[in-house]
């Protein structure tokens, strides 16, 4: 096997990719973030969930008092909770400064990620 080359005595070196945070110098790049837009951003994702949720539990309610199997007893309570839990995410959505549409992510092609009302 033949010796490893040198050129006039330094090492030759393959180009160093730049890591994560850091420029192309090797610098350390500082992430400024904002605490107020870091905490909106994932409140809306955490309301984003809960409302999805909402919404698959909502069309259930719904499925279960049109087969018939629930007394109007059950269906009043049932009907109490559902608009105390959508009144509950406006007062959320309120408190970050968050819209409906807000909580709706674009899937892409597969569309919005909440059905438009």
């Amino acid at each position: 096997m033949p010796p490893r080359e040198r050129r006039h005595g330094a090492a030759h070196h393959a180009p160093r990719e730049r890591e994560p945070g850091r420029d192309a110098s090797g610098v350390r790049r500082r992430l400024e973030v904002d605490p107020e837009s870091v905490e909106r951003g994932l409140a809306g994702l955490v309301l984003t969930i809960i409302e999805l949720l909402r919404q698959l539990m909502e069309r259930q309610a719904l499925r279960r008092v049109e087969q018939g199997g629930l007394s109007d007893e059950q269906i009043e309570k049932l009907g109490l909770t559902l608009m105390a839990l959508e009144e509950r995410m406006d007062e959320l959505r309120e408190e970050f400064g968050l819209e409906p549409e807000d909580l709706n992510i674009d899937l892409g092609p597969l569309g919005p990620l909440l059905p438009r009302d």
